[in-house]
């Protein structure tokens, strides 16, 4: 049995998600990156693909028993409550995958918006 490499499995969903267009793969710490015109709204790590959410979309993940990312800290666990593990039936259908991957992009762009509007505020 093979080991597919977060990069390699990001490649896989970046094809499999033709809604956004040209994706691009980044290096992102342990994992890769999923990028549309310089914006992240997904991440591979460990396996397993997480989407950007946001108050409008994460009631649908954690509907589907979805949770946030979290990450050993130094002193304790630390969740990322703005990425979520995408769920198995959604994963497997191509058509679910785009278009959550598709409202995790508009959480991501929303999330730019509102640090940008801040900083000059």
């Amino acid at each position: 049995m093979s080991v597919v490499s977060a990069r390699e499995l990001a490649l896989d969903f970046a094809e499999r998600i033709k809604t956004l267009g040209a994706i691009s793969v980044s290096r992102f710490f342990g994992g890769a990156g999923l990028v549309v015109a310089g914006v992240q709204f997904g991440f591979v790590m460990k396996g397993s693909l997480y989407l950007r959410v946001n108050d409008k979309t994460r009631p649908n993940f954690e509907a589907l028993g979805a949770a946030p990312f979290t990450y050993a800290g130094r002193t304790d666990k630390v969740t990322v409550a703005t990425y979520y593990e995408a769920p198995c039936d959604v994963v497997d259908d191509p058509d679910e995958l785009g278009r959550w991957a598709n409202e995790a992009h508009c959480a991501a762009l929303a999330a730019r918006q509102r640090s940008r509007s801040a900083k000059r505020g």
